[in-house]
């Protein structure tokens, strides 16, 4: 076995040890925290590139797959096999992680400079990158659940990060409860499957794994159970790439630093769900109602999304919503039978969405703070750098020829022109919404980059606002290019000969058939794109960036622009519903505690030991008396210990509750041998 193979754990791990280091350091050892986490990524980039090479080498004439597997605990006759995979999906994601969390760790040094816990977020940096190249990396769906908990973990730590502000701690929990709901349909679907299959492996040498799940599946149960397990899978997916009705935590996480924007809507957690959804493909491909339900929730949330975006203030919040869009558009072309197309999304969305998110940092730190778009403009000479490279990012998310969106986006829509070609009715919504949220996406990117680069400076903030140090063009610089070149890993071959095949679409999946490019969808969303810049352009010029001047579109529709701005108000629906009746029933359970409860164990017992020693008052020093006696020790003793058990602390409860699950786990592996 390759030596890259074996030491797979090693890309995960380093920026693991880094943070374990870090959070041992105290608050002015600045540098060495930095060049530590820094380092150790460096490191796992350098890993990740060979893992990719390696693959290139061996995956031509067909598809490479490497697994290293071993077991991770035996009970009885079975045995729990954990291990780490190999492929051209996991060597994407590997770099694709690594290279960008790089960047973003660079561009931190510098916008994080002068806040006093600069150790501690470079310590959650680096438990949030490790956490999520071990999810990549997994050739298991345990293994993977353990990585997707602790990128929800590092997540809460990172949005919270400036605890202080009420906003802040209040996200960090959105994000948190929300994606736990997603995530406990993905656990009961992990356990069904391992059920069905016997194993949670995903590669094993054809024996019981997902290559003959999908098999296996149909011969026994049909496309129902297949059906069912899949749909559970997608809840995790839809809390973590923040899919329709689950969305609501993701703008929200915009309170975090704007390195942590980047990092959780760039590459990394959003890209979870999406990536979930591709490693387990081959199960979804059971039943074609799955598949379906993916095209159909990617696509309303990419149209859905993309008109809140219209409509917002906050330059971080415009990106968030931007992102919930083009998640959902991976979504609709993993749906629509697009594997390759779904990912190449993913691999180019990467690059452009942190270059926008730092370009929006680079922004925030030159004024002082200030997020709302209507008190910038005016920075297009004050900063050339940034200005550049956001345009870049900008044109690539709009889908512009020659960058990088342009090609993902095409490859989606000709997926979904065939899939509407070949169902017919219903099927043609998925092209029909992605085709109008690529409209929507040049027009509210034109509005932003004209409310924040052009006309007069519209505050004091702006008016001061200088390029930002090098530590954090940098990162822009190399993202830009990206944003501009890896689209071009998926030029057709018909289109430009020289490059060959379909690079892209050759290395992930080689033994897949892929549509032949089609003129008119090119020419077509290049129109329509265009089209939306043009009046985006148009629109907000002129008197429109005048200081104290409101938006256009709220002057000429304002319900309907209020609605927009309000995100129709799903988050007061939410409020008004299911937050209110766990408010109550919650309400209800502490009365249930502290009255009824109470009065049986805390009050009724005392109350019997008082009874008891008026009794025992009266009665002479017989047997009868010493059973009196100690019958109240007896229920002293238990008071006492009652008392320590339920303290009121939800700490001591997880104590408790911890303990007992390990005792139980010794006392199940006993029995079993």
């Amino acid at each position: 076995m390759p030596w890259i193979v074996e030491n797979l754990w090693l890309i995960p791990f380093l920026p693991f040890l880094a943070a374990g280091i870090t959070a041992l350091f105290t608050r002015e050892k600045r540098i060495p925290a930095a060049f530590l986490v820094i380092g150790a990524m460096a490191f796992s980039f350098l890993l990740s590139l060979c893992a990719g090479a390696h693959v290139l080498r061996a995956g031509h004439g067909g598809m490479i797959r490497e697994a290293f597997n071993f077991t991770w605990f035996a009970y009885g006759d079975s045995a729990v096999r954990l291990g780490f995979v190999l492929d051209p999906l996991s060597a994407m994601m590997l770099f694709v992680v690594s290279f960008v969390s790089l960047l973003i760790f660079i561009f931190s040094v510098g916008y994080m400079d002068h806040d006093e816990n600069f150790t501690r977020f470079f310590c959650f940096l680096s438990l949030f990158a490790g956490s999520m190249l071990a999810l990549v990396i997994a050739n298991s769906l345990l293994l993977l659940f353990m990585a997707w908990e602790l990128v929800g973990l590092s997540s809460y730590l990172l949005i919270g990060f400036w605890f202080h502000k009420p906003s802040a701690a209040a996200a960090m929990k959105k994000a948190f409860i929300t994606t736990r709901i997603g995530d406990i349909g993905f656990f009961i679907g992990l356990l069904w499957f391992y059920t069905e299959t016997g194993t949670s492996l995903f590669y094993d040498g054809g024996q019981g794994s997902l290559e003959s799940a999908k098999l296996g599946l149909i011969a026994a149960m049909g496309g129902i159970t297949a059906l069912s397990i899949s749909l559970l899978i997608f809840c995790g997916a839809m809390g973590k790439s923040g899919q329709f009705p689950l969305h609501v935590w993701l703008p929200d996480a915009m309170e975090g630093p704007t390195p942590v924007s980047a990092l959780i809507h760039a590459a990394t957690m959003v890209a979870a769900g999406v990536f979930l959804v591709g490693r387990m493909y081959p199960l979804f491909e059971v039943d074609p109602a799955a598949l379906r339900t993916v095209a159909y929730v990617g696509a309303f949330t990419a149209l859905f999304a993309a008109t809140i975006a219209m409509a917002q203030w906050d330059i971080k919040r415009i990106l968030a919503y931007s992102t919930v869009s083009q998640l959902g558009y991976m979504m609709l072309g993993l749906g629509v039978g697009g594997y390759v197309a779904g990912l190449f999304h993913l691999f180019t969305h990467a690059f452009f969405k942190a270059l926008l998110f730092l370009g929006s940092g680079s922004i925030i730190h030159a004024c002082h703070h200030e997020q709302d778009i209507r008190k910038m403009g005016g920075l297009k000479d004050r900063m050339p750098v940034t200005f550049v490279t956001y345009c870049v990012g900008a044109l690539a998310l709009a889908g512009v020829l020659p960058f990088a969106g342009f090609f993902s986006k095409d490859e989606i829509l000709l997926d979904a022109q065939h899939f509407a070609a070949k169902l017919g009715g219903a099927a043609s919504v998925p092209f029909c919404f992605g085709l109008v949220g690529a409209f929507l996406t040049a027009f509210y990117m034109t509005r932003q980059v004209k409310y924040v680069f052009f006309g007069k400076a519209r505050s004091h903030a702006t008016e001061h606002a200088r390029e930002s140090s090098w530590w954090m063009l940098g990162p822009l610089a190399a993202l830009g290019f990206m944003s501009v070149f890896a689209g071009f890993l998926g030029f057709p071959n018909e289109v430009l000969g020289f490059i060959g095949l379909n690079k892209f679409h050759h290395f992930l999946a080689p033994d897949l058939h892929a549509h032949a490019p089609s003129g008119w969808i090119m020419l077509g969303s290049t129109a329509v794109v265009l089209i939306a810049i043009f009046c985006g352009w148009k629109i907000y010029q002129g008197a429109a960036l005048e200081a104290g001047a409101g938006d256009p579109m709220e002057a000429r529709w304002p319900e309907v622009f209020r609605w927009l701005n309000n995100k129709y108000y799903v988050d007061e629906f939410y409020a008004k519903t299911f937050v209110w009746f766990t408010h109550a029933l919650a309400r209800a359970i502490h009365f249930f505690d502290r009255y009824i409860l109470n009065l049986i164990f805390i009050w009724g017992s005392a109350g019997a030991v008082y009874v008891l020693s008026l009794i025992n008052q009266l009665i002479d020093e017989t047997a009868i008396n010493r059973g009196f006696d100690g019958g109240c020790s007896t229920l002293r003793r238990g008071a006492r210990w009652n008392r320590w058990v339920q303290n009121g602390l939800s700490q001591h409860y997880l104590r408790i509750t911890s303990a007992s699950i390990v005792l139980l786990f010794i006392l199940a592996l006993l029995l079993g041998r």
